[in-house]
């Protein structure tokens, strides 16, 4: 379902070069680092938003997605990639039903009460993004990007605001769902208790990434 063949990126110096890493479906892969090793760049580079100086990121059928059509990366984005972001990008306009609402109707797929029950934030429908702790923001964010049923997953630091009972908690989720609808999980972490939970889990250390 993914594969990326030698990328390599940097912005003053070199982040990492000639990269190579695939994930099949139902599978979750860890990626460690210390910050600033490159972890969020790598995970732009494989989700659409940030073409890599080097290298090709083959997603589901598409072969080189930064040579796709605007049209069909958009396409591409809306209903196929989901992105937990570190920084959560709520509508704070919006009470936290309505945000989901959001990405229901994109995608054309119905908010799940059980899920939102198991991420513990059922009661907080009707609350404001302001009123919202940073916890129960984040688990928003990822109640949101799982009711569009994404077929990929890329997720930085998802579990970053939580405490170590509500990350372990929240990893489950993620990882069921992923079971459950075959897809794939990329992670930056660097909690290494979450990682181990993962199919696989590298280490980007000196410009390359290495299977732990």
């Amino acid at each position: 379902m993914l594969e990326a063949t030698n990328l390599s990126h940097k912005f003053e110096n070199w982040l990492y070069q000639d990269l190579n890493l695939h994930a099949k479906a139902g599978e979750s892969i860890a990626l460690l680092g210390v910050s600033g090793s490159g972890k969020s760049s790598l995970l732009n580079n494989l989700s659409t938003m940030l073409k890599p100086l080097q290298g090709q990121v083959r997603l589901l059928q598409h072969s080189d997605i930064y040579a796709l059509p605007n049209k069909t990366l958009l396409a591409l984005r809306r209903h196929d990639i989901g992105i937990i972001f570190q920084a959560h990008y709520l509508f704070r306009g919006f009470n936290a039903l309505e945000n989901l609402q959001v990405a229901s109707i994109l995608t054309n797929q119905p908010i799940d009460p059980a899920l939102l029950e198991t991420l513990g934030i059922a009661h907080t429908l009707k609350q404001q993004i302001g009123e919202l702790s940073g916890g129960q923001q984040q688990r928003l964010s990822i109640a949101r990007v799982l009711t569009k049923k994404p077929k990929i997953i890329f997720a930085d630091e998802p579990t970053g605001n939580l405490d170590s009972t509500t990350a372990l908690a929240v990893m489950a989720v993620l990882q069921a769902y992923i079971c459950g609808q075959q897809g794939v999980l990329i992670l930056a972490t660097h909690d290494q208790r979450i990682a181990q939970d993962c199919t696989r889990t590298y280490l980007l250390e000196n410009q390359t990434l290495r299977l732990l």
